[in-house]
Order: structure tokens, then sequence, then C-alpha cells
């Protein structure tokens, strides 16, 4: 009696299992002329993970709301259009995937933040292989987590900050992956407030009209090769700890008040391994402390780094700079960051011993570029032999520059 009630209960789990099981999710095919047409009624009379594959075409719909698990993959990529009329994809629910739609015409709204996508409180999500063009917002992320952003392209219009918005946008959100992304012609590339445990890679955010990556209030974040091309300004980082800045290459980013990238506000962070091309400003640091800037390439920008407000205990190690207007800008005499074994192609100095490190140390702090913090006109006399003898003169006794704010073991070679 006792075997046979367990027999029975071993077969009443064993249906449980089953019937709980993916193996029983259907798969429904949507397409214009197709009995199920829409998306939204087909996500109506789906039963969670099931799969629903849209089939090329147009489709006329805006706030799709998907609130159950399913997999909603574009076959050919089928044009979903909003109309302008408003936000276009709201997930609410975990386990869902979007794969290969092309979106188009989000609605803009000066009171609401509408987006091309929009994830809310969900989790293990997967949007991946997506177009998104004519938008808002792109990809927006609300309270979220555990969840993949992979291998978009969002390409926007903006032409002023008041009526554009984000290409890829995380609010309250951790533990999101954002991968292999193209974000263009957006206000800011990809924007993360108050997010932690962001990890962002191997992106391309280019032309946006204020920032490629945007931090505010987020901590323990990576982000690594990643590029930053002709934005307002490369990347701002602001009011954030524990970030990892790590083989990211930071090109031409040009105009009055442009940076490859801007900390403001932060602390025990590390920047290793990155390029910062043709830029106004390679670093432009204000307020920031304990930072780890190591075997960076600083190459034919106006400023390699310019320090203003207070920023201590920093360590600036194995970084090359070549061929920058100015190397290091700094407005305080007071300095405890530590230059050590850096390259500067402006640099002199001899080598008698032979062992690679110059036998005099490096001031990298040019009187001129003082001069031109408080009194940008004078840049026009950057090349004059005027400038040259009073940076000389401030080198051998410094009045207005740190006098201790120098590389005393100057690499003689460009580390490789």
């Amino acid at each position: 009696m006792v075997l046979h009630n367990t027999y029975h209960r071993y077969l009443l789990c064993l249906l449980m299992l089953l019937l709980g099981h993916p193996m029983w999710a259907k798969t429904w095919t949507i397409c214009p002329s197709c009995v199920d047409s829409t998306l939204k009624g087909t996500i109506a009379r789906a039963q969670a993970n099931d799969t629903l594959l849209v089939q090329k075409g147009t489709y006329r719909e805006f706030e799709i709301i998907v609130d159950k698990p399913l997999v909603i993959k574009g076959i050919g990529y089928p044009i979903i259009d909003g109309g302008k009329k408003g936000e276009i994809f709201r997930i609410q629910s975990d386990n869902v995937t979007l794969d290969g739609l092309f979106i188009i015409n989000v609605g803009v709204s000066y009171t609401k933040d509408n987006a091309a996508i929009r994830v809310v409180r969900s989790k293990n999500f997967l949007i991946q292989n997506m177009v998104l063009e004519q938008l808002f917002f792109g990809i927006y992320l609300e309270k979220s987590s555990h969840g993949k952003v992979f291998h978009n392209r969002i390409i926007g219009e903006a032409v002023d900050e008041y009526n554009s918005g984000n290409g890829i946008q995380l609010w309250y959100s951790t533990d999101i992956e954002v991968r292999k992304n193209h974000v263009q012609g957006t206000r800011d590339g990809i924007y993360l407030e108050f997010s932690d445990r962001i990890t962002i890679t191997e992106n391309v955010s280019m032309d946006n009209l204020r920032y490629g990556l945007h931090f505010m209030f987020s901590n323990h974040d990576v982000y690594t090769r990643n590029t930053f091309e002709n934005n307002g300004a490369g990347v701002a980082v602001m009011f954030s700890k524990f970030i990892t800045m790590k083989d990211n290459t930071f090109h031409k980013n040009w105009g009055t008040a442009a940076y490859g990238m801007l900390l403001k506000e932060i602390n025990d962070a590390e920047i290793v391994g990155n390029t910062f091309e043709e830029n106004t400003i390679g670093i432009n640091i204000e307020g920031s402390n304990r930072i780890q800037y190591t075997n960076n390439d600083f190459i034919g920008n106006g400023w390699a780094i310019r320090v203003i407000g207070a920023c201590y205990t920093n360590s600036f190690k194995g970084n090359n700079f070549l061929y920058n207007s100015f190397d290091i800008s700094y407005n305080s005499k007071l300095n405890d960051n530590v230059f050590e074994g850096n390259f500067w192609s402006s640099y002199t100095g001899y080598d008698l011993d032979r062992n690679g490190i110059g036998d005099v140390p490096y001031r990298p702090v040019k009187l001129f570029s003082y001069v031109v913090n408080r009194t940008p006109e004078t840049i026009v006399l950057l090349r004059s032999l005027f400038m040259d003898i009073i940076d000389f003169s401030e080198r051998v006794s410094p009045v207005f520059t740190p006098d201790n704010l120098k590389d005393t073991q100057p690499l003689m070679k460009i580390r490789p």
C-alpha cells in the first residue's frame, strides 16, 4: 500500500513538472494576412513561455504591453510603426525576449519619456538585434535587473537637447549587460542614473548631442572596449564611485566645452589602457580622488589632462603623453598626486646610465596653461617665442605651478 501511494505521488509530481515545462509552449505566426495579424491581439491570446514569430511586413501599433514571459522574434526585420503616437513596447514581465524587430516613429512628448522599448520592474530580459529609428528615447530600463541589451542599432535625429531623448537609459537598475550596440544621433548615447553593477562593453556611441556615455549616482560599474567619437563630449562620470574604465577609445570629441572624459566627484576608480586622441580635453577632472590612471595614451589633444578643483591621492603611472598642446593643466599650488614612469613627448632630458628612465625630472605643467585657464583669449599665443621663454623660467623656478608636481622617473621611450 505504501509503495502504491509512493508510485502515485511520483506520477503526480512528474505530470506537474511536464505541464509547467516550456515543451508545451506554443509558437504563433504573425503576418499582415494571417489570422493573427497584430502583436497586441496575439500577445493577449498567448500563454506564458510561448514564442511569437513576426513575419516581414509593417505593423502600425503602439503601446504594446508584454505582461507575460514571451519570445517575440522578427523574421526579416518586420517594421513596428508607432505613428508618433506614444511608446511602442512596454515590457512588464520577467523572462521576455525581443529579437530582430525594426521599430520606428516613437511619439515625442514634453511630459513623458516615451521609448521604443521600456522595461519596467522586470528581470532576465533579452533585447537583441533590434533596429530603432525615428525615436524619442530608444531603450529605457526602469527598476529592472539581470538583463541583456545586445547588438542593437539605435539611430536618432536629435537636434536640440530639450526635445530629444537618450539612446539607452538605465534608471534604478542593476546587474545589466549592455554590449555591442551602436548608438548615434541621440541626446546621450547611454545614460545611467542610480544604476549599479552595470557592464558596458564593445559599444559604439557617436555623433550624440551631449554625451556618448553619462553616469550619475551609479556605483560598481564597468565599461570596457567602447568607442566614443564626435559627441558633444565623450563620457561624463559624475557623483559615482568604484567605476572601472578600461581599453576604451575617445576620439575627436571637439568643441568649446568638449572632452573625452569628464570626472566630477568621483572616488576610488580605475582608468586603464584607454586611448584619448584628438579631443579638446582628454580628461577633465574636478573633485575626484583615489583614482588610478595607468597605461593610457593621450595623443594630439588640446589638453591631455585638465585638473580643476580639489583632486587628491591620484596616481598617474605608465601613461603616454604624445604631442598634446598641454599635457597637464593644474589650477592649484597644492599637489599630493603621484606622476611616475610616464612618457612625455615634450621631455628633453637625458639618460646617461641608459636604464630607460630620464635622469632629470619632468615638470608637465606649463605656466602658459595656467595663463590660458584664467584668460582663454591668450591661446592665440600658443606657439609664440614669448610663451616658450616664460614656460622655461617657470620650470627653472616654479612660482605659479606646484613645485612637487613632477615625474621623477620619466620614460625615455614610448610605453608599448
